[in-house]
Protein backbone atom coordinates (compact mmCIF):
# COMPACT_ATOMS: atom_id res chain seq x y z
CA UNK A 1 0.00 0.00 0.00
CA UNK A 2 1.67 3.18 -1.18
CA UNK A 3 1.05 6.48 0.54
CA UNK A 4 -1.72 8.51 -1.08
CA UNK A 5 -3.50 5.50 -2.56
CA UNK A 6 -7.23 6.01 -2.96
CA UNK A 7 -9.79 3.32 -3.69
CA UNK A 8 -13.14 3.64 -5.46
CA UNK A 9 -15.96 1.12 -5.21
CA UNK A 10 -18.30 1.38 -8.17
CA UNK A 11 -21.46 -0.67 -8.65
CA UNK A 12 -23.28 -0.55 -11.98
CA UNK A 13 -26.17 -2.53 -13.46
CA UNK A 14 -25.05 -5.11 -16.00
CA UNK A 15 -27.33 -3.37 -18.48
CA UNK A 16 -24.47 -0.94 -19.22
CA UNK A 17 -23.20 -3.65 -21.61
CA UNK A 18 -25.15 -4.81 -24.68
CA UNK A 19 -25.03 -8.43 -23.54
CA UNK A 20 -26.21 -7.62 -20.01
CA UNK A 21 -23.38 -9.87 -18.82
CA UNK A 22 -21.26 -9.16 -15.72
CA UNK A 23 -17.91 -9.76 -17.44
CA UNK A 24 -18.72 -7.37 -20.28
CA UNK A 25 -20.08 -4.83 -17.80
CA UNK A 26 -16.77 -4.97 -15.89
CA UNK A 27 -14.90 -4.49 -19.18
CA UNK A 28 -17.07 -1.45 -19.90
CA UNK A 29 -16.27 -0.07 -16.45
CA UNK A 30 -12.54 -0.57 -17.05
CA UNK A 31 -12.83 1.23 -20.38
CA UNK A 32 -14.66 4.12 -18.72
CA UNK A 33 -12.09 4.53 -15.95
CA UNK A 34 -9.20 4.02 -18.42
CA UNK A 35 -5.81 2.69 -17.38
CA UNK A 36 -4.43 6.22 -17.13
CA UNK A 37 -6.72 7.02 -14.19
CA UNK A 38 -6.52 3.80 -12.20
CA UNK A 39 -6.58 0.02 -12.26
CA UNK A 40 -9.95 -1.71 -11.98
CA UNK A 41 -10.40 -5.10 -10.32
CA UNK A 42 -13.55 -7.18 -9.84
CA UNK A 43 -14.94 -6.85 -6.33
CA UNK A 44 -17.04 -9.89 -5.46
CA UNK A 45 -20.14 -9.25 -3.35
CA UNK A 46 -22.48 -12.13 -2.50
CA UNK A 47 -26.25 -11.88 -2.73
CA UNK A 48 -27.63 -11.23 0.74
CA UNK A 49 -31.12 -11.75 2.11
CA UNK A 50 -33.16 -8.73 1.09
CA UNK A 51 -35.89 -7.55 3.42
CA UNK A 52 -38.40 -4.75 3.02
CA UNK A 53 -37.67 -1.41 1.40
CA UNK A 54 -38.05 0.36 4.75
CA UNK A 55 -35.59 -2.04 6.32
CA UNK A 56 -33.07 -1.47 3.52
CA UNK A 57 -33.25 2.32 3.91
CA UNK A 58 -32.66 1.98 7.67
CA UNK A 59 -29.82 -0.49 7.08
CA UNK A 60 -28.20 1.90 4.62
CA UNK A 61 -28.22 4.57 7.31
CA UNK A 62 -26.86 2.14 9.92
CA UNK A 63 -24.09 1.03 7.55
CA UNK A 64 -23.07 4.62 6.83
CA UNK A 65 -22.61 5.24 10.57
CA UNK A 66 -20.86 1.92 11.07
CA UNK A 67 -18.46 2.61 8.22
CA UNK A 68 -17.52 5.91 9.86
CA UNK A 69 -16.86 4.05 13.12
CA UNK A 70 -14.72 1.47 11.29
CA UNK A 71 -12.65 4.13 9.56
CA UNK A 72 -12.10 5.84 12.91
CA UNK A 73 -10.96 2.63 14.62
CA UNK A 74 -8.59 1.70 11.78
CA UNK A 75 -7.09 5.20 11.96
CA UNK A 76 -6.68 5.07 15.74
CA UNK A 77 -5.07 1.63 15.68
CA UNK A 78 -2.73 2.79 12.91
CA UNK A 79 -1.75 5.85 14.98
CA UNK A 80 -1.12 3.65 18.02
CA UNK A 81 1.16 1.41 15.98
CA UNK A 82 2.95 4.47 14.61
CA UNK A 83 3.58 5.76 18.13
CA UNK A 84 4.85 2.46 19.47
CA UNK A 85 7.19 2.15 16.47
CA UNK A 86 8.49 5.71 17.02
CA UNK A 87 7.11 6.93 13.71
CA UNK A 88 9.16 4.51 11.56
CA UNK A 89 6.93 4.39 8.46
CA UNK A 90 8.81 1.54 6.76
CA UNK A 91 8.40 -0.73 9.79
CA UNK A 92 4.82 0.46 10.24
CA UNK A 93 3.84 -0.63 6.73
CA UNK A 94 5.18 -4.12 7.45
CA UNK A 95 2.73 -4.43 10.33
CA UNK A 96 -0.28 -2.87 8.57
CA UNK A 97 -1.63 -5.93 6.82
CA UNK A 98 -5.03 -7.58 6.46
CA UNK A 99 -5.11 -11.36 6.96
CA UNK A 100 -1.29 -11.31 6.58
CA UNK A 101 -1.60 -9.70 3.14
CA UNK A 102 -0.57 -6.19 2.11
CA UNK A 103 -3.66 -3.98 2.11
CA UNK A 104 -3.76 -3.49 -1.67
CA UNK A 105 -3.39 -7.23 -2.28
CA UNK A 106 -6.23 -8.01 0.14
CA UNK A 107 -8.49 -5.51 -1.59
CA UNK A 108 -7.62 -6.70 -5.10
CA UNK A 109 -8.45 -10.28 -4.16
CA UNK A 110 -11.30 -9.56 -1.74
CA UNK A 111 -13.60 -12.45 -0.95
CA UNK A 112 -16.48 -12.19 1.50
CA UNK A 113 -15.70 -14.22 4.62
CA UNK A 114 -18.64 -16.61 4.35
CA UNK A 115 -17.57 -18.66 7.37
CA UNK A 116 -17.42 -15.71 9.76
CA UNK A 117 -20.26 -13.70 8.22
CA UNK A 118 -22.76 -16.08 6.66
CA UNK A 119 -24.38 -14.46 3.66
CA UNK A 120 -27.67 -16.26 4.32
CA UNK A 121 -28.16 -14.37 7.58
CA UNK A 122 -30.35 -11.23 7.63
CA UNK A 123 -28.45 -8.04 6.85
CA UNK A 124 -29.51 -6.59 10.20
CA UNK A 125 -27.82 -9.52 11.98
CA UNK A 126 -24.62 -9.02 9.97
CA UNK A 127 -24.58 -5.31 10.82
CA UNK A 128 -25.04 -6.10 14.51
CA UNK A 129 -22.23 -8.66 14.45
CA UNK A 130 -19.82 -6.32 12.64
CA UNK A 131 -20.68 -3.46 14.99
CA UNK A 132 -19.97 -5.55 18.10
CA UNK A 133 -16.68 -6.77 16.66
CA UNK A 134 -15.35 -3.32 15.76
CA UNK A 135 -16.32 -1.99 19.20
CA UNK A 136 -14.58 -4.92 20.89
CA UNK A 137 -11.39 -4.34 18.90
CA UNK A 138 -11.46 -0.64 19.72
CA UNK A 139 -11.84 -1.33 23.45
CA UNK A 140 -9.15 -4.04 23.56
CA UNK A 141 -6.55 -2.04 21.65
CA UNK A 142 -7.22 1.14 23.64
CA UNK A 143 -6.91 -0.74 26.94
CA UNK A 144 -3.63 -2.45 26.01
CA UNK A 145 -2.01 0.70 24.63
CA UNK A 146 -3.14 2.68 27.68
CA UNK A 147 -1.51 0.05 29.90
CA UNK A 148 1.69 0.21 27.86
CA UNK A 149 1.78 4.02 27.82
CA UNK A 150 1.24 4.19 31.59
CA UNK A 151 4.10 1.76 32.20
CA UNK A 152 6.28 3.67 29.75
CA UNK A 153 5.50 6.92 31.60
CA UNK A 154 6.30 5.28 34.94
CA UNK A 155 9.59 4.02 33.56
CA UNK A 156 10.45 7.46 32.20
CA UNK A 157 9.63 9.01 35.58
CA UNK A 158 11.85 6.44 37.31
CA UNK A 159 14.63 7.23 34.85
CA UNK A 160 14.26 10.96 35.55
CA UNK A 161 14.46 10.26 39.27
CA UNK A 162 17.66 8.35 38.67
CA UNK A 163 19.36 10.73 36.22
CA UNK A 164 17.88 14.18 36.87
CA UNK A 165 19.41 17.00 38.85
CA UNK A 166 19.24 17.36 42.62
CA UNK A 167 15.95 19.26 42.47
CA UNK A 168 14.13 16.26 40.96
CA UNK A 169 16.15 13.04 41.20
CA UNK A 170 15.71 10.37 43.82
CA UNK A 171 17.76 11.00 46.96
CA UNK A 172 17.78 7.38 48.08
CA UNK A 173 21.33 6.75 46.91
CA UNK A 174 22.57 10.25 47.73
CA UNK A 175 21.61 11.08 51.31
CA UNK A 176 23.48 9.42 54.13
CA UNK A 177 20.99 8.80 56.95
CA UNK A 178 23.49 10.26 59.43
CA UNK A 179 22.77 13.79 58.17
CA UNK A 180 19.10 13.48 59.18
CA UNK A 181 17.64 14.10 62.60
CA UNK A 182 15.38 11.11 63.14
CA UNK A 183 12.81 10.26 65.82
CA UNK A 184 13.05 13.68 67.44
CA UNK A 185 10.04 15.14 69.20
CA UNK A 186 11.04 18.74 68.46
CA UNK A 187 13.40 18.94 65.47
CA UNK A 188 13.14 18.31 61.69
CA UNK A 189 15.79 18.07 59.02
CA UNK A 190 14.93 19.70 55.69
CA UNK A 191 16.77 18.97 52.46
CA UNK A 192 16.86 22.02 50.17
CA UNK A 193 18.10 22.00 46.54
CA UNK A 194 19.62 25.43 46.06
CA UNK A 195 20.71 26.72 42.62
CA UNK A 196 24.48 26.96 42.57
CA UNK A 197 24.31 30.64 41.63
CA UNK A 198 22.69 31.59 44.96
CA UNK A 199 24.37 29.20 47.43
CA UNK A 200 26.26 32.07 49.10
CA UNK A 201 23.01 34.01 49.55
CA UNK A 202 21.40 30.89 51.04
CA UNK A 203 24.10 30.54 53.70
CA UNK A 204 23.78 34.24 54.56
CA UNK A 205 19.99 34.28 54.94
CA UNK A 206 18.61 30.80 55.74
CA UNK A 207 18.75 31.32 59.50
CA UNK A 208 16.52 34.42 59.39
CA UNK A 209 13.87 33.57 56.76
CA UNK A 210 11.69 31.82 59.36
CA UNK A 211 11.53 31.48 63.15
CA UNK A 212 13.31 28.74 65.04
CA UNK A 213 15.85 27.74 62.41
CA UNK A 214 18.74 26.02 64.18
CA UNK A 215 21.77 28.34 63.77
CA UNK A 216 24.71 27.01 61.78
CA UNK A 217 22.82 23.78 61.05
CA UNK A 218 23.23 24.07 57.25
CA UNK A 219 25.24 21.16 55.95
CA UNK A 220 26.08 20.45 52.30
CA UNK A 221 25.02 16.94 51.36
CA UNK A 222 25.74 16.80 47.61
CA UNK A 223 26.10 18.99 44.52
CA UNK A 224 25.84 18.72 40.73
CA UNK A 225 26.18 21.13 37.81
CA UNK A 226 22.96 22.96 38.68
CA UNK A 227 22.12 22.52 42.36
CA UNK A 228 23.62 22.06 45.80
CA UNK A 229 21.68 19.93 48.26
CA UNK A 230 21.81 21.36 51.79
CA UNK A 231 20.41 19.93 55.02
CA UNK A 232 18.93 22.42 57.51
CA UNK A 233 17.44 21.77 60.97
CA UNK A 234 14.37 23.63 62.29
CA UNK A 235 11.94 23.22 65.14
CA UNK A 236 8.95 21.19 63.98
CA UNK A 237 6.30 23.77 64.79
CA UNK A 238 7.94 26.20 62.32
CA UNK A 239 8.81 23.65 59.61
CA UNK A 240 5.90 24.61 57.33
CA UNK A 241 6.89 28.30 57.51
CA UNK A 242 10.49 27.50 56.62
CA UNK A 243 9.44 25.34 53.64
CA UNK A 244 7.11 28.10 52.41
CA UNK A 245 9.86 30.75 52.60
CA UNK A 246 12.27 28.48 50.71
CA UNK A 247 9.77 28.08 47.89
CA UNK A 248 9.27 31.87 47.75
CA UNK A 249 13.00 32.24 47.16
CA UNK A 250 12.88 29.47 44.55
CA UNK A 251 14.92 27.09 46.62
CA UNK A 252 13.49 23.61 46.15
CA UNK A 253 12.53 21.67 49.32
CA UNK A 254 12.90 17.95 48.78
CA UNK A 255 10.43 15.61 50.47
CA UNK A 256 12.57 12.74 51.67
CA UNK A 257 12.41 10.20 54.50
CA UNK A 258 15.01 7.55 55.05
CA UNK A 259 13.73 3.97 54.79
CA UNK A 260 15.73 0.87 55.56
CA UNK A 261 16.40 -1.05 52.33
CA UNK A 262 15.18 1.89 50.21
CA UNK A 263 18.11 1.66 47.77
CA UNK A 264 17.48 -1.99 47.02
CA UNK A 265 13.71 -1.51 46.68
CA UNK A 266 14.14 1.40 44.28
CA UNK A 267 16.56 -0.59 42.14
CA UNK A 268 14.17 -3.55 42.07
CA UNK A 269 11.26 -1.33 41.06
CA UNK A 270 13.27 0.24 38.23
CA UNK A 271 14.31 -3.21 36.96
CA UNK A 272 10.72 -4.47 37.15
CA UNK A 273 9.39 -1.41 35.29
CA UNK A 274 11.94 -1.95 32.50
CA UNK A 275 10.90 -5.60 32.20
CA UNK A 276 7.19 -4.71 32.24
CA UNK A 277 7.68 -2.02 29.60
CA UNK A 278 9.49 -4.42 27.29
CA UNK A 279 6.84 -7.11 27.76
CA UNK A 280 3.93 -4.72 27.23
CA UNK A 281 5.61 -3.24 24.14
CA UNK A 282 5.56 -6.69 22.54
CA UNK A 283 1.97 -7.34 23.62
CA UNK A 284 0.80 -3.94 22.36
CA UNK A 285 2.57 -4.43 19.04
CA UNK A 286 0.99 -7.86 18.52
CA UNK A 287 -2.47 -6.67 19.53
CA UNK A 288 -2.08 -3.52 17.40
CA UNK A 289 -1.11 -5.57 14.37
CA UNK A 290 -4.02 -7.96 14.91
CA UNK A 291 -6.39 -5.09 15.68
CA UNK A 292 -5.42 -3.29 12.50
CA UNK A 293 -5.93 -6.41 10.40
CA UNK A 294 -9.31 -7.23 11.90
CA UNK A 295 -10.68 -3.69 11.98
CA UNK A 296 -9.63 -3.06 8.37
CA UNK A 297 -11.21 -6.36 7.33
CA UNK A 298 -14.45 -5.41 9.09
CA UNK A 299 -14.38 -2.01 7.38
CA UNK A 300 -14.15 -3.61 3.93
CA UNK A 301 -16.98 -6.00 4.73
CA UNK A 302 -19.11 -3.05 5.87
CA UNK A 303 -18.30 -1.28 2.60
CA UNK A 304 -19.32 -4.38 0.67
CA UNK A 305 -22.64 -4.41 2.50
CA UNK A 306 -23.10 -0.69 1.82
CA UNK A 307 -22.56 -1.25 -1.88
CA UNK A 308 -25.03 -4.13 -1.93
CA UNK A 309 -27.77 -2.29 -0.04
CA UNK A 310 -27.34 0.88 -2.09
CA UNK A 311 -27.32 -1.18 -5.29
CA UNK A 312 -30.70 -2.68 -4.41
CA UNK A 313 -32.08 0.75 -3.54
CA UNK A 314 -30.76 2.31 -6.76
CA UNK A 315 -31.30 -0.36 -9.38
CA UNK A 316 -34.09 -2.48 -7.90
CA UNK A 317 -34.85 -6.12 -8.54
CA UNK A 318 -34.02 -8.49 -10.16
CA UNK A 319 -30.51 -7.72 -8.99
CA UNK A 320 -28.04 -7.82 -11.89
CA UNK A 321 -24.99 -5.69 -11.16
CA UNK A 322 -21.21 -5.63 -11.33
CA UNK A 323 -18.92 -4.11 -8.72
CA UNK A 324 -15.41 -2.91 -9.44
CA UNK A 325 -12.60 -1.75 -7.17
CA UNK A 326 -10.49 1.04 -8.65
CA UNK A 327 -7.01 1.59 -7.23
CA UNK A 328 -5.88 5.14 -7.94
CA UNK A 329 -4.79 8.34 -6.17
CA UNK A 330 -6.49 11.56 -5.10
CA UNK A 331 -5.69 13.47 -8.29
CA UNK A 332 -6.63 10.71 -10.72
CA UNK A 333 -9.74 9.79 -8.72
CA UNK A 334 -11.32 13.09 -9.77
CA UNK A 335 -10.69 12.30 -13.43
CA UNK A 336 -12.06 8.78 -13.02
CA UNK A 337 -15.18 10.18 -11.36
CA UNK A 338 -15.64 12.68 -14.19
CA UNK A 339 -15.42 9.85 -16.73
CA UNK A 340 -17.99 7.85 -14.78
CA UNK A 341 -20.32 10.84 -14.57
CA UNK A 342 -20.08 11.39 -18.31
CA UNK A 343 -20.72 7.73 -19.14
CA UNK A 344 -23.39 6.84 -16.57
CA UNK A 345 -25.26 9.99 -15.63
CA UNK A 346 -28.23 8.58 -17.55
CA UNK A 347 -28.68 6.05 -14.73
CA UNK A 348 -30.10 8.89 -12.66
CA UNK A 349 -33.07 8.94 -15.03
CA UNK A 350 -35.03 12.15 -14.87
CA UNK A 351 -33.93 12.93 -11.32
CA UNK A 352 -31.65 15.69 -12.56
CA UNK A 353 -31.30 18.03 -15.45
CA UNK A 354 -27.67 18.18 -16.57
CA UNK A 355 -25.55 20.53 -18.62
CA UNK A 356 -23.39 19.51 -21.58
CA UNK A 357 -20.65 18.33 -19.20
CA UNK A 358 -22.98 16.08 -17.22
CA UNK A 359 -23.07 18.35 -14.16
CA UNK A 360 -26.27 18.83 -12.17
CA UNK A 361 -27.95 22.08 -13.10
CA UNK A 362 -28.37 24.64 -10.33
CA UNK A 363 -32.16 24.38 -10.47
CA UNK A 364 -31.92 20.70 -9.62
CA UNK A 365 -29.44 21.06 -6.75
CA UNK A 366 -32.31 21.03 -4.25
CA UNK A 367 -33.34 17.64 -5.61
CA UNK A 368 -29.82 16.38 -4.99
CA UNK A 369 -29.92 17.68 -1.42
CA UNK A 370 -33.30 16.04 -0.83
CA UNK A 371 -32.03 12.69 -2.08
CA UNK A 372 -28.93 12.98 0.07
CA UNK A 373 -31.09 13.71 3.09
CA UNK A 374 -33.09 10.49 2.70
CA UNK A 375 -30.29 8.58 4.40
CA UNK A 376 -29.41 5.87 1.89
CA UNK A 377 -27.04 8.07 -0.11
CA UNK A 378 -24.72 8.53 2.87
CA UNK A 379 -22.21 11.29 3.41
CA UNK A 380 -20.89 11.53 -0.15
CA UNK A 381 -22.10 13.70 -2.99
CA UNK A 382 -25.00 12.07 -4.79
CA UNK A 383 -24.10 10.15 -7.93
CA UNK A 384 -26.33 8.60 -10.55
CA UNK A 385 -24.67 5.27 -9.76
CA UNK A 386 -23.33 3.57 -6.63
CA UNK A 387 -19.95 5.08 -5.80
CA UNK A 388 -17.77 5.19 -2.68
CA UNK A 389 -14.27 6.57 -2.16
CA UNK A 390 -12.04 5.48 0.71
CA UNK A 391 -8.42 5.44 1.85
CA UNK A 392 -6.80 3.03 4.30
CA UNK A 393 -3.91 4.70 6.11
Amino acid sequence: MSKGTKYLLVSLPTSISPSNHADEALTALRSTITGDNGTTYPFAIPNFKIGTLDALVQQADDLAKLEGACESVVGKVGDSLRNILDGNEDTLQQHKTINDKPVDQYLRTFQWNKIKYRADKPIADLIDSLQKEIQGIDNDVKAKFAQYNQTKSNLAAAERRRTGNLSTKSLTTIVNPTVLIQNSEYLDTHLIAVPNTVVKEFYKTYESIAPMVVPRSANQVASDDEFTLIAVATFKKHSADFIHKCREKRWTPRDYQYKEGGKEKEAEEATQLAQDEKKLWGEALRLGRTGYSESAMIWIHVLALRVFVETVLRYGLPLDFVCGLVQTNSKLAKKAKANLDTAYSYLGGNAFGRDSKGRIKKDDQATSNDMQATGHVGDQEYSAYVYYEFEIN
